[in-house]
């Protein structure tokens, strides 16, 4: 049983059903796997999301039903700062912005990319910072 004892005082981190467990509680290294495996996702997807073929009703199903899950998670136990809380946006964002394609500009008439503000009144949902607040406090 000594034995035993003394080895698991070494063990630094643990794979578990998907998610990494380390003895530090640091979740930086577990927000920064599960953009990775949402990026994944997304270039997958990728092709869905731009074509215009697609509804964007149907290109936010498959954005909430594919990529969303992924990222979140095990999310019921990360307690965010605010540089995790701006990476999980920046990549909702750059997904969203896929989803809704370029915006003409009324005065240069350009195209353009999407302001922040602009995809959050597009995107009726709760964004991906308040869904993990929520799922933490459930």
């Amino acid at each position: 049983m000594e034995r035993y004892k003394s080895s698991l005082h070494n063990i630094r981190e643990v794979l578990c059903l998907g998610t990494t467990l380390k003895n530090q509680n640091s979740i930086q290294e577990e927000i920064k796997i599960r953009l990775e495996l949402g990026n994944a996702c997304y270039y997958s997807v990728q092709n869905l999301l731009s074509s215009s073929l697609l509804s964007k009703n149907l290109k936010i199903k498959i954005h909430r039903t594919i990529i969303l899950p992924v990222v979140l998670y095990g999310c019921e136990t990360w307690s965010l700062t605010f540089r995790e809380e701006r990476r999980l946006r920046v990549c909702e964002n750059r997904e969203l912005r896929t989803v809704f394609g370029p915006k003409r500009d009324e005065v240069t008439d350009e195209w353009r990319k999407s302001h922040n503000e602009e995809l959050s009144d597009l995107y009726s949902l709760p964004n991906i910072v308040r869904v993990v607040k929520s799922k933490r406090m459930r």
